[in-house]
């Protein structure tokens, strides 16, 4: 009954160090497959309990869409600080792109889809590799 609950505190571990919900899960069923085996189930069950738990888990989560990723990294402030930042364009190459001064260093620049071309303050809204996307500051 015991190696049910490490188990389960060593997924918990894992847990916190990966920041995925599946683990958490998988640490619920070892618990509870642990409580089958106070309850006096035999092994062959408790290992049916745990993996039912996390078969029905897994599917209602990503049901629920806990498991997808909600929004695009490279636009996604959350995962990149430049997202947000404002830059100033002094001009526009023929190509579409632009060279600014940004964290002390020339970057490739490049207009948002949509947005009117114009010199002055950018925004950047989405970094992809080495170049900065930008939108005019309104």
């Amino acid at each position: 009954m015991w190696y049910w609950f490490g188990l389960a505190a060593l997924a918990l571990i894992g847990e916190t160090v990966s920041g995925t919900f599946y683990l958490l899960l998988v640490a619920a069923a070892l618990v509870v497959a642990g409580a089958a085996a106070a309850f006096g189930l035999s092994l062959a069950l408790q290992l049916v309990v745990c993996a039912v738990i996390i078969v029905v888990g897994a599917l209602v989560l990503r049901r629920v869409g806990v498991l997808r990723q909600r929004t695009d990294p490279s636009s996604n402030a959350d995962v990149n600080l430049d997202i947000g930042q404002v830059v100033t364009v002094a001009a526009w190459d023929p190509d579409g792109s632009a060279r600014v001064w940004y964290r002390g260093a020339h970057w490739q620049a490049e207009l948002a889809s949509g947005s009117v071309r114009q010199t002055g303050a950018h925004r950047i809204v989405a970094v992809r590799a080495s170049l900065l996307i930008l939108a005019p500051v309104t």
